[in-house]
């Protein structure tokens, strides 16, 4: 197999022409940049809203219909690509991770918001129509300024974006699965970071339990009333993310991807990734790259 998966930061798609942030309208970025259409990953946060076309993205191995109006955020390390049909248009806009450091004292700033946390369920939006004015008219301001050289630039972005941000996480609000207490969401919230820093030490719900200062049996309701799944499989599925994301980098053995992950050792390691997949991590990566090849060829 000698296909792999590239990965971007901005220096290399805006040719260091801003290294921290990069905003374009969609089709003449995507003109640019064929190499995007297949499988990659980004160092950086990105950001698309599709005013037409169709076809289809996939973002960590899950696939979703392109629509106008539709907005999908995603953060560093996340494996994603496109299938498109006939013209598509829009926006994107693609950040560095230091990117609100200067302007904002919060560090985790943008862990607060349910389309950056990682579960791609809550980071495609479809915009309902009495938005599209509103997101639109964001959008043209961040063209504007990216355009244009004036006093504070950078800093209108900042603001801009976040307005985005806040307008975005009001909607997630209007959801169903954020029909949930205040307490409760925040709670929720909470548990899921710990175990995105800490799933590959802590892989029982009574550990982060114990953290949160609850009872598992409050944490497993908690888990099925808004996000309809166990705790223990919101920790399964965080790890079997990064076992697949771990699998797309050739350079890593099964045993060394295996180790990554806190595993004792390969062979349990790939009966628990053939028990949620139906496939061995090396039939997983076969059919990755085969179908990296396909679409390389596709394009040629």
């Amino acid at each position: 197999m000698k296909a792999q998966f590239p990965i971007f930061d901005i220096c290399k798609l805006s040719r260091c022409e801003q290294e921290d942030i990069f905003i374009s309208r969609l089709a003449p970025f995507l003109d640019k940049h064929q190499n995007l259409l297949l499988s990659h990953k980004h160092t950086f946060y990105h950001i698309v809203l599709f005013t037409e076309g169709a076809g289809s993205h996939d973002i960590d191995f899950q696939r979703f219909l392109v629509r106008p109006y539709q907005i999908y955020f995603m953060g560093p390390g996340q494996v994603h690509s496109w299938s498109f049909e006939g013209k598509v248009d829009g926006y994107v806009v693609n950040f560095s991770t230091q990117f609100f450091q200067s302007l904002l004292l919060k560090a985790d700033y943008l862990d607060q918001f349910p389309f950056f946390n990682g579960n791609v369920a809550e980071a495609v939006i479809d915009l309902s129509t009495n938005l599209h004015p509103l997101i639109l008219d964001l959008f043209e301001k961040l063209v504007h300024e990216s355009e244009t050289v004036q006093h504070l630039r950078q800093d209108m972005v900042r603001v801009l974006l976040v307005q985005l941000f806040i307008q975005m996480d009001r909607l997630s609000f209007e959801r169903p699965v954020h029909q949930a207490t205040a307490y409760n969401y925040t709670l929720l919230r909470n548990y899921q970071k710990l175990v995105e820093k800490n799933y590959t030490s802590l892989k029982l719900p009574r550990e982060y339990a114990e953290l949160l200062f609850i009872t598992p049996g409050h944490l497993n309701a908690l888990c099925h009333e808004v996000l309809g799944q166990s705790a223990g499989e919101v920790i399964r599925d965080r790890i079997m993310l990064e076992a697949k994301r771990l699998l797309t980098n050739l350079s890593l053995t099964i045993s060394e991807v295996a180790y990554q992950l806190n595993f004792a050792d390969n062979s349990y390691f790939t009966k628990f990734f053939k028990k949620h997949t139906g496939l061995t991590p090396e039939k997983f990566r076969d059919g990755l790259f085969n179908q990296l090849s396909q679409d390389a060829l596709s394009l040629q």
